[in-house]
């Protein structure tokens, strides 16, 4: 019974995970910086609490192989970069958009873990991969110039996320999940800081800013990124990676309902693009349903050989 409650507890605590995650395409749209400004606070702010958490627990952040250390300042700037286009692509459309766009990272994972870890191809996740295509198809259909602009930034923003994705899933293989995010977080706010310098731009008038955007960044930083990723990793302990993947594509879903509420984006999408949108969800859902299930025959066979 005590494992039960136990479990529902972190079933609670995923779901508010999620949902403060789905918050930051709303974020987007609240602060009111430019998408490049609110990255460099992002990661700068999530870099600091970061470090600061795993001094406070001893934790070293020690590497010791270059190679390592070089794969991790890459990966950071793909980070850097995959939000820059995440909030451009909110910024210039809706919320809702941009967190759609988002959950086409399935798609470029099929390919790019072939390549990258040497991963058999899966026709299965192609073929699911060509059905978000149909649902961007429904979604997209009616578009103005600035909507396609935004839904370009979309599609690279999770081209992005597919690439540091499958690189961090490389190297979590060596190193903890807590150094590979304290690294990236720090290449990511000294790439967009080198930005700012070559541009003139790295001066006292970053911090212009309204209270409101202060705390939203603050919010931001600290829980949607830094407490949000520490949680998880305790929560995948407990409830198990599937569990927790499986329900981090309800991401989409939360947005969607939060960006209804509260930025009323329902005056500005049509039934189109709700039925996009199902399509994308749904193929999100139904690919991490047949993973279980393959997952599940493999345990199955090496039992039995």
């Amino acid at each position: 019974m005590k494992t039960i409650f136990k479990k529902y507890k972190y079933y609670i605590l995923l779901h508010l995970i999620i949902f403060m995650w789905g918050f930051t395409g709303i974020l987007g749209k609240l602060i009111h910086l430019d998408a490049i400004v609110i990255v460099w606070f992002r990661v700068w702010i999530a870099f600091l609490f970061l470090g600061a958490f795993m001094i406070f627990t001893k934790r070293s952040l020690l590497i010791n192989s270059s190679k390592m250390i070089i794969k991790l300042i890459i990966v950071g700037l793909f980070v850097g970069l995959h939000w820059m286009s995440f909030f451009k692509a909110i910024q210039l459309s809706t919320a809702s958009l941009g967190i759609l766009c988002l959950a086409t990272t399935t798609l470029h994972v099929t390919w790019l873990e072939p390549i990258i870890m040497k991963r058999k191809f899966s026709w299965t996740e192609f073929f699911l991969g060509l059905l978000i295509i149909l649902g961007i198809y429904f979604i997209s259909s009616d578009f103005n110039p600035q909507q396609y602009e935004a839904l370009i930034y979309g599609l690279i923003s999770a081209l992005l996320a597919a690439l540091f994705a499958v690189y961090n899933a490389q190297m979590a293989e060596e190193i903890s999940t807590s150094i590979i995010t304290f690294y990236e977080m720090l290449a990511a706010f000294i790439f967009i800081s080198f930005i700012f310098l070559i541009q003139g731009e790295l001066n006292a008038e970053l911090f212009n800013m309204t209270i409101s955007d202060l705390l939203w960044l603050l919010f931001l930083g600290i829980a949607c990124t830094s407490i949000a990723f520490l949680v998880t990793i305790e929560i995948v302990k407990i409830l198990g990676t599937f569990t927790v993947s499986l329900s981090i594509n309800l991401e989409p879903v939360y947005t969607m309902v939060l960006a209804v509420v509260i930025l009323s984006e329902h005056q500005l999408l049509n039934s189109r693009f709700y039925i996009g949108s199902f399509v994308i969800v749904l193929v999100v859902i139904l690919n991490a349903w047949i993973k279980n299930i393959q997952k599940r025959k493999a345990i199955k066979l090496n039992k039995l050989s």
